[in-house]
């Protein structure tokens, strides 16, 4: 009897070490915000230096899957780890849906807001449900997503 107890304790203890280690593999919401709001500080420090940074993962803006990305007045890209150049505003999820522009139209000075669609996790190809965090901070639309 006492083995058994022993190995459903066992059971329970690696099932649970299981899910949190992979939960801890991917950003939360709360990260996904945090890390927007240190995006607007650094932003309004020195612009230049935020968006480098942004782009090469410096500063603790990559955790995980979770890192900024930002577009300028005109829709292109100023900040992000492969699109750099490329259309934000013209973005589209694998649904067809027009993801860049609904964040154009939301995106606000002081306000975050929230833009929701179909994108793959990194290195994978099927879309899953992927929440993007969104401001506008100067001439900068700005936002950090995370997966559902």
């Amino acid at each position: 009897m006492k083995h058994t107890v022993f190995a459903g304790a066992m059971l329970a203890m690696m099932i649970g070490i299981g899910t949190s280690a992979h939960a801890n593999q991917f950003g939360t919401a709360d990260e996904a915000k945090a890390m927007l709001e240190k995006a607007v500080v650094a932003l309004k420090a020195d612009k230049a230096k935020a968006l480098d940074m942004f782009v090469k993962g410096e500063g603790g803006f990559k955790d995980r899957d979770l890192y900024p990305g930002c577009g300028d007045a005109a829709g292109t890209f100023t900040a992000h780890p492969k699109l750099v150049g490329k259309s934000l505003k013209e973005l589209k999820d694998k649904a067809g849906k027009a993801l860049g522009e609904e964040m154009y139209k939301v995106a606000q000075e002081g306000k975050i807001s929230e833009v929701s669609y179909m994108w793959p996790r990194p290195d994978t190809t099927d879309p899953v449900q992927k929440v993007s965090f969104v401001t506008k901070v100067g001439d900068q639309v700005c936002f950090v997503g995370y997966y559902k």
